[in-house]
């Protein structure tokens, strides 16, 4: 495996009508590095009026262009190409995720790019087959229906996972026939820049796939009001997506939320603890908790309660934490001040509810980087807010329970519901708590198993609509009927 090093970048621009180009104002963004807190490099700023251009060239490529109209065979090819592109290209997206979330190279080779091209494959082969159907009717017709593209997809996604939560949008979105205009997190816009050179060079035609690098306050919002825009795809917090649905809902665009989540491991009597110990912590420390699929709440039957609390001090100090280029790194740094700030104030806040620290519970002073120590908290009420809230860092809090009943009833006492897990020996119980569990997937006997055909979402405040699968290509969809008379 070939090492790889932090690359030099050059200044980022938009990518509109399949040409790079400066904001119209010639504002630009710093870039920076989470591992030491320096710019690496600039992207352009956009503005309404940058925005309003690339819905245009989306605009027109739908309505005038071949994308729309091109069969689904060759749309295939197209995403095909793209797949293929994205593993010839590997240690250069590696590089360029890395540097820009500070998310270890590892991960990033073994999860985000391998996703990405594994993404495209899947969707490209949905593409050959999204038909219609005849309907057989007591009337002289001849009756079918038809699935056609939506037009213009606003995607909107956040910066724990740019290179996947793009792919999981615009590849089905690509897939069904329609136009996109990406705005990625202003945080973490590299990958973004990177894929729209991969998907030009892969032959998708101009205008198709537009990126808008600026702010959620400017081009979010200009992307969520504009009448060109047919479909809003977004990827974020609970409370930003419920301003979004709602701003597209006053036009009645369709929309797909895959929002917040704070999901619960429940650790039965009969559970095999090293399976139960690896998946908890992989639940928390998967991408430095910055998850939204992630198992910060560990519920614990009271009888495993003292002994797993003992074997989890031991087992998160020794998680490898550090330089994200390092290849023995599990744990790198957080995305950025804002996100280490949350932590630390809900780290804080658990500790005022009565929390006992088990391991953890401060920065790493290194290199200047956003480091977060791995962090266990025992003993809190489950009115807490480090309970109850999305903390979205590598924070786990732990919870007794004396029942099945009482453990579902925890699991389901928040107001997410994204994903849920439990650990058990027992095959009835793992279908029938299963069942109970209010969470769009659930993981048995490990954690964060996720699969292009495998669809996720959420429930409650963790949104609606549902990402990968054939599920997600129909989200991008219309049905239209024809009916044609035979008398």
């Amino acid at each position: 495996m070939t090492p790889v090093s932090r690359p030099h970048l050059e200044p980022g621009r938009l990518f509109i009508d399949g040409r790079w180009r400066e904001a119209d104002a010639k504002v630009r963004r710093d870039v920076i590095d989470p591992s030491t807190g320096k710019v690496v490099t600039t992207v352009a700023e956009a503005d309404a009026t940058d925005l309003d251009a690339a819905v245009a060239a989306a605009r027109k490529a739908f309505d005038e262009g071949p994308w729309g109209r091109t069969s689904g065979r060759e749309r295939s090819r197209v995403l095909n190409r793209v797949a293929e592109l994205i593993r010839q290209r590997e240690d250069e997206l590696v590089a360029v995720e890395s540097l820009d979330v500070g998310k270890p190279v590892s991960l990033c080779r073994a999860v985000d790019v391998t996703t990405a091209a594994e993404v495209y494959e899947y969707f490209a082969a949905l593409a050959q087959g999204a038909d219609g159907a005849a309907r057989q009717i007591p009337l002289p017709v001849h009756a079918y229906s038809r699935r056609e593209p939506l037009g213009v997809v606003g995607a909107i996604t956040p910066f724990n996972f740019p290179l996947i939560l793009s792919t999981s949008k615009l590849a089905p979105a690509l897939a069904a026939g329609n136009t996109v205009v990406h705005k990625p997190a202003e945080e973490t816009p590299l990958s973004a820049l990177l894929m729209a050179e991969i998907l030009a060079e892969a032959g998708v035609p101009d205008g198709v796939v537009n990126v808008v690098t600026g702010s959620g306050p400017v081009v979010g919002e200009a992307l969520l009001r504009h009448p060109g825009v047919d479909k809003i795809a977004f990827t974020g917090s609970t409370a930003i997506g419920r301003h979004a649905a709602s701003t597209a809902g006053e036009a009645l665009k369709p929309v797909t939320m895959e929002l917040g989540g704070n999901a619960a491991q429940i650790v039965f009597e009969d559970a095999d603890l090293d399976k139960a110990i690896g998946s908890a912590i992989k639940g928390f420390v998967f991408n430095t908790g910055q998850f939204c699929m992630g198992g910060p709440r560990l519920l614990v039957h009271r009888s495993l309660y003292g002994t797993i609390l003992e074997i989890l001090a031991g087992a998160v100090a020794g998680v490898p934490l550090g330089d994200p280029f390092d290849p023995a790194t599990v744990i790198g740094p957080m995305a950025g001040e804002r996100h280490l700030a949350k932590v630390e104030e809900y780290v804080r806040i658990a500790k005022e509810d009565g929390g006992r620290i088990v391991a953890g519970g401060a920065r790493l002073d290194l290199d200047g980087g956003y480091y977060y120590r791995p962090t266990v908290i025992a003993d809190l009420g489950n009115d807490s807010r480090a309970v109850q809230e999305e903390i979205f860092g590598p924070v786990l809090t732990v919870q007794a329970f004396d029942t099945e009943d009482e453990a579902v009833a925890l699991a389901n006492s928040t107001p997410y519901g994204l994903a849920s897990g439990l650990q058990t020996r027992d095959l009835a119980r793992a279908h029938r708590v299963a069942a109970r569990l209010q969470a769009g997937i659930v993981w048995v006997n490990d954690w964060a198993m996720l699969d292009p055909a495998i669809p996720f979402g959420g429930v409650k405040q963790s949104g609606f609509g549902r990402e990968y699968g054939p599920e997600a290509l129909e989200s991008y969809t219309r049905v239209k009927s024809v009916v044609i008379s035979l008398a």
